[in-house]
Parts: structure tokens; sequence; C-alpha cells
């Protein structure tokens, strides 16, 4: 508890709060007493997680990320809106399963309502797999990690994963382009004249040549197809057919994930681990003390001039 309330602190020191709103004076002040005094009082203390996951959304609307099973998710579902993001762990022994964004979803009070691309039924917290054309993360963790950015099922909205403070090769993995500015039309979904999604080609024309089924079953017989590898030029390290792996397919141990829609695969991103705010791409890290000091001098500095 007390690592939260240091890491929403923060937050505060460089103007965000969880949200991703500007945070206000007054609230600061009142986290950074009471994260002072639990720091001080020895809270207790949690077992470490077994994997941080952070969602970030940098799109211009609202998105709706969904994830299945989606216990340690929200419950599988929930709204972001431009610049928000949320954090979850995983439980202790690993996770197995996907991340993906919905779109264009209107959800009433209690859950229940549509979206244009990604849904899962009509419910908010989903309980399945997403209907496609949909972007998915796939994750399969443990001692080493598997994971990957599937346009298997089609394409909705860019989306990068990035491991942070892993171990081995841990490369970026995703899609950083939009593959709804130039869909094939006779694969692109619209609605009210525009493209929301782009749809496989397997999907669409249901061929064992597109679908990799029958005798294109395996890696020798199915290869890359007129469509797929227009998906690929866009997407180069995402799946764009079945047997992509070479490409497509990464490894990590001991790493923390962070899940960006809408943004780049060079772009720094910020997470925690292990009592430490670590970036991509960067080896300097903040440790809990650090940031106590500086959130420290912030509070003396503040206290001052509301004096004067």
């Amino acid at each position: 508890m007390c690592v939260l309330f240091l890491l929403e602190i923060y937050l505060f020191v460089v103007g965000l709060d969880w949200r991703g709103n500007m945070a206000s004076t007054p609230r600061g002040s009142l986290l950074f007493a009471l994260a002072l005094l639990c720091f001080l009082s020895g809270g207790p203390r949690r077992a470490e997680p077994a994997r941080v996951f952070t969602i970030i959304n940098q799109c211009k609307t609202t998105i709706w990320p969904a994830a299945s099973p989606g216990d340690s998710f929200g419950g599988g579902g929930f709204a972001l809106r431009p610049g928000q993001s949320m954090v979850f762990t995983t439980p202790v022994g690993g996770w197995s399963g996907r991340i993906w964004g919905r779109t264009g979803c209107n959800f009433d009070a209690s859950g229940n309502g549509s979206c244009e691309t990604g849904s899962c039924g009509t419910k908010l917290k989903c309980g399945a797999s997403g209907e496609p054309p949909a972007s998915l993360a796939e994750f399969t963790l443990a001692a080493r990690d598997f994971y990957d950015v599937s346009l298997v099922d089609g394409f909705n909205l860019p989306m990068v994963v990035k491991p942070v403070n892993g171990e081995g090769n841990c490369s970026a993995a995703g899609c950083d382009g939009d593959l709804r500015e130039n869909c094939p039309s006779e694969l692109a979904v619209k609605v009210n004249g525009r493209t929301v999604a782009c749809r496989s080609a397997c999907d669409v024309f249901d061929t064992d040549q597109y679908c990799c089924r029958g005798q294109f079953g395996n890696p020798s017989t199915c290869h890359p197809t007129f469509y797929s590898k227009k998906f690929k030029a866009v997407c180069p390290t995402a799946y764009s057919y079945a047997y992509d792996d070479p490409t497509s397919i990464f490894t990590c141990s001991n790493a923390d994930y962070i899940i960006t829609f809408c943004s780049n695969r060079n772009q720094s991103m910020c997470s925690y681990h292990k009592n430490r705010l670590i970036c991509s791409g960067s080896s300097r890290s903040w440790p809990i003390m650090s940031i106590l000091m500086l959130v420290l001098l912030f509070s003396l500095s503040s206290l001052q001039f509301s004096v004067l």
C-alpha cells in the first residue's frame, strides 16, 4: 500500500494523477502526508507481484481495452480516455491470455452496450475473446515469457507491447502504423462512411490458402499472400498470417509490460518495477527513496510559498 501511495506522489510531482489529469496541490499534499506516515510506520508489505501491466491510450478518442481471461484486468474490460493509463498485476504463477482494444463503444450504467469493433458480446467486462477484426496482444508468462501482437484476426487499432526491465532479447512488438488508412476496400469495415477496421483475408474469403488450413496447414505450404504482405509492410513486428513466427514472436524473462494504443515502438514509456520507476529505452530508474526526497523538497517549497 505504501508503494502505491509513493508512486502516485511521484506522478503528482510531474503534474499528473493516476488518470492522467492535472493533480491539485491540496490533494497532492494530503497524499504526501499519508504516504510519509505509511513509510515511517513501516506499513504492511506484500509479496512482489508476478508481472505489472501498464495499459496506455494515446489515441485521440476513448477506447475500451479488454482482456481474456480478465480477472486481473479490471474484470475484463474498462474505458480509457485519451492520455489515460491503467496499471494491473497478474497473479503469481504466470498468466496466459490476450489483450485488445474496442472502439466506438456505448455502455450504460450497468455495463451493457455495444462497440463498433472488438466486441465481446454486449458487456463492458469481457468473459471471452473479442469479435474480429481486432489487433491482439498475446502473452504466455512463465520463467520465459512469450508475447506478440497478432493481426491474423484483422486490425482495428495501432498497438505496441514493450517489455520493461526484463532479461533477454525483450524487443518491442506490434504495429505503430494504422492499417485503416489504406485498407483494401474488400477488407474494410465501414461505419458511416469511415473505415473503423481492416478484416483479414481469411475472415473475408474463407479459403484454405488465406486461412492456412487443409493442405496449407503447415509452415512449408502456408506462405505470405498479397493481403498479408500489405499488413506486414505497415506492421513489420506483428503477425500478418498464421505462420509469421520468425519476425513476430518475442521472448523475455522477469519483465513488466507496457501496452500502448496509437503509439510508436521507438517512443519511451515508463512503468513501475520492483520499487523503481523504469522507462523503456533508458538504463535510468528512480528508487522510492529518491522519489520521497523529491516530494519532500517539493512539499516544503510549496508550504513556504503558502505561508508567504
